[in-house]
């Protein structure tokens, strides 16, 4: 059993993975339910696939360089993973179950999102302090633009006009022009900002918060914070289904509930230990959540907020990203 002193020191020389996803978990209207599972495990230096119609894992593949950000393409064929100990993007043929290229990219490569068009993948340089564009074309670095300080998450807008990333030691996130790659704006939200999800309208942004342990909400036409809600210890990511938000919390082994309209807090449900990575399904009738200590990716019911599913996964998944197709 890996101690808390131990994860934290880990995920310091790691690059402490994940951030949020394009658009990440959200529910696609009259979608069906997603198939497979992409788990990036930190630990084993491995992407887990699994099939989630029989809750196992159908394969695991070697990344190496310490896997931690992972967004799918819009069509599901490729599997993009950063791996920041080696300072590598990793493309993975989601069909062929092998690796199709690699890309060194930064000093220190963690959250990352693909274009709705698929022809732009962003990512986050934490050491950096800069945003990442590559082409899914040419496979190389096509631009990048200077945001806060240590980005951790990113998401984009559903229409694909902007692009938000969640600057942790900075205290805020920075909202970035696609078309330009120029950064247009910044809004202050909690203390250390990990995740950041964007909803499907476009309109707000959620961040989770580790450092003051709760989600800011924000307008992002405005340019400002209009709620913020306290939710459960080392706020990690963040997932929207329906009229719920859906937020990991490291250090309670919890998701924690709550209501996008009223913000009160609908339920704590407990999952397996150091909750990080969740997503949801494209069907809207399930959240799934990789836990780190468990080495388990755990699916919960979004009508009955309880926990159905449990599989065993690979060492240290983190699936800090778009996960799911």
């Amino acid at each position: 059993m890996r101690t808390r002193a131990q994860h934290l020191a880990f995920a310091i020389v790691g690059v402490t993975a994940l951030g949020c996803f394009a658009a990440l978990g959200l529910a696609t209207e009259d979608a069906g339910p997603a198939r497979e599972a992409f788990v990036t495990n930190q630990t084993g230096d491995s992407l887990s696939i699994v099939d989630l119609a029989s809750g196992a894992q159908a394969t695991e593949i070697k990344i190496g360089g310490k896997p931690a950000g992972i967004s799918m393409a819009p069509d599901g064929r490729f599997a993009y993973v950063t791996s920041p100990e080696s300072k590598e993007l990793v493309i993975v043929d989601a069909n062929e179950r092998k690796i199709a290229s690699r890309l060194t990219i930064g000093k220190g490569p963690l959250g990352i999102a693909v274009h709705p068009k698929g022809d732009r993948v962003y990512v986050a340089d934490w050491y950096e302090h800069k945003l990442y564009a590559v082409d899914t074309d040419t496979r190389q670095i096509s631009g990048s633009v200077e945001v806060g300080k240590s980005p951790s998450g990113v998401a984009v807008t559903a229409d694909g006009t902007r692009i938000v990333t969640a600057d942790r030691d900075s205290n805020e996130i920075s909202v970035i022009d696609a078309s330009t790659l120029m950064r247009t704006g910044s809004v202050k939200v909690g203390e250390r900002p990990f995740g950041v999800t964007v909803d499907r309208a476009g309109k707000r942004a959620y961040t989770a918060n580790v450092g003051s342990d709760d989600v800011s909400i924000v307008d992002l036409a405005a340019g400002k914070v209009v709620g913020t809600v306290k939710v459960g210890h080392r706020p990690y990511a963040v997932a929207l289904a329906g009229k719920h938000a859906f937020v990991t919390d490291q250090y309670g082994s919890t998701v924690t509930v709550f209501d996008l309209d009223t913000l009160s807090i609908v339920k704590t449900i407990e999952v397996g230990d150091y909750p990080e990575g969740i997503e949801t399904d494209p069907s809207g009738t399930a959240v799934y959540v990789a836990c780190w200590e468990s080495n388990t990716l755990e699916r919960i019911d979004t009508a009955t907020l309880a926990v159905t599913q449990k599989i065993t996964v690979g060492d240290g998944p983190r699936a800090f990203g778009r996960f799911l197709r």
